[in-house]
């Protein structure tokens, strides 16, 4: 098992993602069992998901914010009102300092004990889950918990030297091929399903989606010797104390 804290420990999350509907397939069901209890979850977006989608009458100019609404109505399925947009370019977003620099920021504006984000390393054996930005985001994301936001020489001259150190407890990486840890969503299923729905945009077949998502999360939840039935969320918990 991981280093999770107990959600009683935690009294404010950050999530940040590569693009609109990563937290929903990742970690909705984990935000949602976090919100009941009363933890705030506050929601990062690098990018607006401006190359998502299949439909190509929608102009690209118009998908940004089609997605940002697509998104904040998702993550209001789950008890999430707070989302900070970047609005980074999708399918080119790069571990540089700028990206560090806004995601630092935004840890230490709303000063959160735990950060969930994208596995910062290319795994073989996901194809979709290594997408380049994801890779980017969680790169980035290591680099602004340590040591960019906790340190307070970072960024001189910026907006983000105008907000107080801060220094990140845990990182929960979502879908990464060596997860230490898991939350059971069971309770949450059907609330992460209707933030899922929610991206309309992005899904040819809603109920092929369900179904395939609903099978994944339950065998996350027996490979991890739960009871049939029951679904879980899978993280790698990193301890950044």
């Amino acid at each position: 098992m991981g280093a999770m804290m107990d959600f009683s420990e935690i009294e404010r999350v950050l999530v940040v993602t590569a693009h609109p509907d990563d937290v929903d397939f990742g970690a909705a069901g984990t935000v949602a069992n976090m919100t009941d209890v009363g933890i705030e979850v506050v929601y990062c977006l690098v990018t607006d998901g401006q190359a998502g989608g299949f439909d190509h009458s929608i102009p690209r100019s118009e998908m940004a914010s089609i997605r940002r609404e697509e998104q904040t109505k998702a993550g209001a399925e789950v008890g999430v009102t707070r989302l900070e947009f970047l609005g980074h370019m999708d399918g080119e977003v790069v571990a540089d300092l700028d990206l560090r620099r806004d995601i630092s920021k935004i840890i230490r504006q709303v000063r959160p004990q735990v950060v969930i984000t994208h596995n910062p390393m290319r795994s073989l054996a996901s194809t979709y889950g290594s997408h380049p930005d994801h890779i980017a985001t969680g790169e980035a994301t290591m680099c602004a918990v340590y040591p960019d936001a906790r340190n307070p020489f970072a960024f001189p001259g910026t907006d983000c030297a105008e907000n107080a150190d801060w220094a990140v407890d845990e990182v929960w990486v979502m879908l990464g091929p060596d997860s230490n840890d898991f939350v059971d969503i069971t309770a949450q299923i059907d609330r992460k399903m209707r933030a899922l729905r929610c991206h309309v945009s992005q899904h040819r077949d809603p109920d092929a989606m369900e179904e395939r998502v609903r099978a994944w999360w339950q065998n996350i939840a027996a490979e991890r010797g739960r009871p049939e039935g029951t679904s879980a969320e899978a993280f790698h918990v990193v301890d950044t104390r």
